[in-house]
């Protein structure tokens, strides 16, 4: 199986760079349905999940 590219994603460090650019709520609205997103967030420990949902504000990861 091929290693998921979610902590170095191009859409992702949009996201972070402009949040509101058009390839920045694309990666926002695609992370909600993406198979290589909900690995990545699973493979995670708690900690590092939390964090991320905390700074993305990702309600469905928060404390799970």
């Amino acid at each position: 199986m091929e290693e998921n590219n979610c902590e170095n994603c191009t859409l992702r460090k949009k996201y972070d760079e402009k949040p509101k650019s058009f390839g920045g709520r694309f990666w926002r609205f695609h992370i909600n349905f993406c198979p290589g997103w909900k690995m990545y967030m699973n493979s995670l420990d708690d900690e590092k999940r939390n964090e991320i949902a905390s700074h993305y504000r990702l309600k469905k990861w928060m404390n799970n």
